[in-house]
């Protein structure tokens, strides 16, 4: 946990170097640094394509870490990844040079901007992604730092030439506290990260301190459907704060009515009151995401647009707009009949909601889930509820536990979350080689498949689309443009760098 701080001007930095610069959250914290005018450096374990694009925008990066890099900066940017025993947070330490955890340095860049944080144990990075999406499509170009690439910029992160700033702010480690938005949203309240928290009490406090920092006369938007955020909303309530809810709820502001899933999106009616209208409306909204939690994180950017004074109406367009964010169930490709996503899930919640999705994806088909277990602790704390979310699949392969920044733990690994799946429908699979090809014999057109987790399981999808068509002599595959690149690029595993996301240190 972390001791809130008065954030430093980015001006005041001098050189900035970040450790494990390749990581959603840090590398876009160093790309509003760059486009500011601060002289960056970074490292990371391994190459990725963040890197080049760092060094690209002027960073000096390298791979690998070493006392060395500190040599000529003045503050060094770390992420609750990095252990105490990095060589770049040891030497900076020992050479008393300011340092700044990145939740610190996204607080310095936000700095004099209209701060708008979303925050939630689900949804927040593809509510983050739908309000930039519809700030753009307003006029307001913003600011914004979100933990996945949107697509409609191929970017997570950017520097705008508006007011303001849109970032996902991380409650994993209790690092949002280091924020003071103008105007936050929290997406629901669960028990999660609890090799940091010791329950959900905690975990609650920590949202409950995260909502006392909203700068007076700010906006606070909870989900009326979650008991976690009514709490909040509730213990949340002073007279200098506004509050809108929204939900199925029928105490919800702005209440979604009937929702309809429509291939890869969904079309939701809204019946919304809420203090930024003129009166009651209704509204029809369509979302390229699909799902029913997506129909609630669009009306959760929707609420908290039109509260902030845009038009009702350029909201709704700007929602039509959105073009997806990358890993939350991200198309990466059709092969046979066969299409294949890609999902970040990696809590029983998350799974359970993506899966139901895919349900309604298939239209009849199967649903075949890889699923590889993010954290030791994670997987022995909710191997059994991990696997009764997966038994929503038709056939289930569990990949083997990704280590993140966990050592392992005795008896501990995929095999307990396959062998909670129901009806014995989960197999574990540590050879990850083969299960391409294994994938293209078990699936039918018809089929979709999902890769879920929040580790490099997201190399598979584009490998198992070129498997299907391989079991298909003479079709091609079909991949998604601008979509299957990077992260997904065919032919191995490798160049992924720091998968964490802002919400999830790797």
């Amino acid at each position: 946990m972390f001791t809130p701080a008065d954030p430093v001007p980015v001006d005041h930095l001098g050189r900035v170097h970040f450790a494990a610069i390749g990581g959603a959250g840090m590398s876009g914290v160093a790309r509003i640094m760059l486009a500011r005018g601060a002289p960056v450096s970074g490292c990371d374990s391994v190459e990725s394509a963040q890197l080049d694009e760092l060094a690209g925008l002027g960073a000096r990066v390298w791979v690998g870490h070493s006392a060395e890099h500190l040599r000529e900066a003045d503050t060094l940017v770390f992420s609750s990844a990095i252990r105490a025993d990095n060589p770049d947070l040891v030497e900076a330490t020992r050479l008393g040079k300011r340092v700044l955890h990145r939740a610190a340095a996204l607080a310095s860049v936000m700095l004099g901007r209209q701060a708008i944080a979303v925050a939630g144990t689900h949804g927040k990075t593809t509510t983050t992604s739908m309000i930039t999406s519809v700030l753009r499509h307003c006029g307001a170009d913003p600011s914004y730092v979100i933990g996945g690439i949107l697509a409609q910029t191929g970017l997570g992160a950017a520097e705008g030439s508006g007011a303001a700033f849109v970032a996902e702010a991380d409650e994993s480690d209790g690092s949002f506290l280091m924020l003071a938005p103008d105007a936050a949203v929290v997406t629901c309240i669960e028990a999660d990260h609890l090799d940091n928290y010791p329950g959900l009490a905690e975990i609650e406090a920590a949202f409950a301190a995260f909502a006392a920092k909203i700068t007076p006369g700010g906006l606070l938007v909870t989900c009326a459907d979650d008991q976690g955020t009514a709490r909040l909303a509730a213990c949340a309530s002073r007279s200098d704060l506004r509050l809108v809810s929204y939900g199925e709820s029928a105490a919800a502001d702005y209440r979604l009515t009937r929702v309809t899933s429509a291939g890869m999106g969904c079309e939701v009616e809204l019946a919304a009151n809420g203090r930024g209208l003129a009166g009651p409306l209704a509204a029809t909204l369509r979302v390229r995401a699909p799902g029913k939690h997506n129909a609630l994180n669009a009306v959760a950017a929707f609420a908290t647009a039109v509260e902030l004074g845009y038009p009702a109406d350029d909201v709704a367009a700007g929602l039509a707009s959105y073009q997806g964010t990358r890993r939350r169930m991200e198309l990466k490709g059709e092969a046979g009949g066969v299409r294949v996503l890609d999902s970040y899930a990696h809590h029983p919640t998350e799974l359970a909601a993506d899966l139901t999705a895919a349900r309604d994806i298939a239209a009849g088909g199967k649903v075949i889930a890889i699923f590889q277990p993010h954290l030791f602790s994670r997987t022995r704390i909710f191997a059994d509820q991990l696997g009764t979310a997966l038994g929503l699949a038709d056939d289930v392969f569990v990949l083997d536990v990704y280590a993140a920044r966990e050592d392992p733990e005795p008896g501990v690994t995929g095999a307990i979350v396959a062998d909670a799946v129901p009806g014995g429908r989960g197999a574990f699979h540590p050879e990850r080689s083969t299960l391409p090809a294994a994938i293209s014999r078990l699936a039918r057109p018809g089929d979709v498949v999902l890769t879920m987790g929040a580790g490099d399981v997201t190399a598979l999808g584009p490998l198992v689309v070129a498997a299907l068509a391989d079991a298909r002599p003479g079709e091609s595959p079909a991949w998604v443009p601008g979509q299957s690149g990077g992260q997904g690029e065919p032919g191995g595993l490798g160049g992924i760098g720091d998968l964490g996301g802002i919400g999830e240190p790797a």
